[in-house]
Protein backbone atom coordinates (compact mmCIF):
# COMPACT_ATOMS: atom_id res chain seq x y z
CA UNK A 1 0.00 0.00 0.00
CA UNK A 2 2.76 2.33 1.19
CA UNK A 3 4.62 1.38 -1.77
CA UNK A 4 1.97 2.55 -4.76
CA UNK A 5 1.41 5.63 -2.85
CA UNK A 6 5.78 6.60 -2.84
CA UNK A 7 4.74 5.09 -6.70
CA UNK A 8 1.56 7.44 -7.65
CA UNK A 9 2.20 10.47 -5.64
CA UNK A 10 5.88 10.17 -5.99
CA UNK A 11 6.33 11.14 -2.10
CA UNK A 12 8.43 9.91 0.38
CA UNK A 13 7.98 7.06 2.46
CA UNK A 14 8.55 8.50 5.28
CA UNK A 15 5.51 11.05 4.43
CA UNK A 16 3.31 8.04 2.90
CA UNK A 17 4.17 6.03 6.37
CA UNK A 18 3.17 9.24 8.56
CA UNK A 19 0.38 9.88 6.54
CA UNK A 20 -1.02 6.79 5.92
CA UNK A 21 -0.18 4.99 9.49
CA UNK A 22 1.81 1.79 9.37
CA UNK A 23 5.82 2.66 10.74
CA UNK A 24 8.31 2.97 8.93
CA UNK A 25 10.28 -0.06 10.06
CA UNK A 26 7.51 -2.10 8.55
CA UNK A 27 8.82 -0.56 5.07
CA UNK A 28 12.10 -2.44 4.78
CA UNK A 29 14.20 -3.88 1.39
CA UNK A 30 13.38 -7.34 0.89
CA UNK A 31 16.35 -9.60 1.60
CA UNK A 32 18.05 -12.00 -0.73
CA UNK A 33 16.88 -15.08 -2.18
CA UNK A 34 18.41 -18.19 -1.54
CA UNK A 35 18.86 -17.54 -5.62
CA UNK A 36 20.60 -14.56 -5.25
CA UNK A 37 23.24 -15.79 -2.58
CA UNK A 38 24.05 -18.42 -4.64
CA UNK A 39 24.90 -15.93 -7.45
CA UNK A 40 26.40 -13.61 -5.49
CA UNK A 41 28.93 -16.71 -4.00
CA UNK A 42 29.22 -17.80 -7.85
CA UNK A 43 30.60 -14.14 -8.75
CA UNK A 44 32.44 -13.51 -5.74
CA UNK A 45 34.48 -16.82 -6.04
CA UNK A 46 34.89 -16.11 -9.76
CA UNK A 47 36.14 -12.29 -9.26
CA UNK A 48 38.23 -13.74 -6.82
CA UNK A 49 40.40 -15.99 -9.73
CA UNK A 50 40.11 -13.52 -12.28
CA UNK A 51 42.13 -10.86 -9.52
CA UNK A 52 43.97 -13.49 -7.51
CA UNK A 53 45.77 -10.59 -5.20
CA UNK A 54 42.46 -8.81 -4.66
CA UNK A 55 40.80 -8.91 -1.34
CA UNK A 56 37.51 -8.96 0.15
CA UNK A 57 37.47 -5.19 0.70
CA UNK A 58 38.15 -4.77 -3.32
CA UNK A 59 36.05 -7.36 -4.08
CA UNK A 60 33.01 -5.34 -2.28
CA UNK A 61 33.95 -2.31 -4.59
CA UNK A 62 33.61 -4.57 -7.83
CA UNK A 63 30.59 -5.79 -6.87
CA UNK A 64 28.70 -2.52 -6.09
CA UNK A 65 29.88 -1.44 -9.32
CA UNK A 66 28.21 -4.25 -10.77
CA UNK A 67 25.26 -2.87 -8.90
CA UNK A 68 25.45 -5.32 -6.22
CA UNK A 69 24.25 -4.22 -2.93
CA UNK A 70 26.42 -6.01 -0.51
CA UNK A 71 28.45 -4.49 2.12
CA UNK A 72 32.43 -5.51 3.05
CA UNK A 73 30.83 -7.63 6.25
CA UNK A 74 28.78 -9.86 3.94
CA UNK A 75 31.22 -10.71 1.53
CA UNK A 76 34.15 -11.05 4.20
CA UNK A 77 31.72 -13.69 5.61
CA UNK A 78 31.40 -15.47 2.57
CA UNK A 79 34.64 -15.09 1.96
CA UNK A 80 35.74 -17.13 5.20
CA UNK A 81 32.79 -19.64 4.61
CA UNK A 82 33.99 -20.61 0.75
CA UNK A 83 37.90 -20.72 2.11
CA UNK A 84 38.53 -18.34 0.03
CA UNK A 85 42.37 -16.43 0.34
CA UNK A 86 44.70 -14.11 -1.10
CA UNK A 87 48.38 -14.55 -1.42
CA UNK A 88 50.63 -13.45 1.28
CA UNK A 89 52.14 -9.78 -0.07
CA UNK A 90 55.74 -10.64 -0.89
CA UNK A 91 58.36 -8.71 1.08
CA UNK A 92 60.09 -5.91 0.10
CA UNK A 93 63.64 -6.13 -1.48
CA UNK A 94 66.07 -4.31 0.19
CA UNK A 95 68.24 -1.30 -1.71
CA UNK A 96 70.57 0.88 -0.97
CA UNK A 97 70.17 4.45 -2.18
CA UNK A 98 72.89 6.79 -2.82
CA UNK A 99 72.77 10.47 -3.27
CA UNK A 100 73.14 10.19 -7.77
CA UNK A 101 70.26 8.47 -7.47
CA UNK A 102 72.41 5.43 -8.09
CA UNK A 103 70.19 1.91 -6.21
CA UNK A 104 72.12 -1.13 -5.26
CA UNK A 105 70.37 -4.38 -5.02
CA UNK A 106 71.04 -6.01 -1.99
CA UNK A 107 71.27 -9.64 -1.35
CA UNK A 108 69.72 -11.24 1.82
Amino acid sequence: MVDKVVKTLKVSERRACRVLGPAKTTQRQSSYTKGDEERLVARIIELTTRYGSYGYGRITALLGQEGWGVNRKRVEGIWRREGLKVPKKQPRRGRLWLNDDCCIGLKI
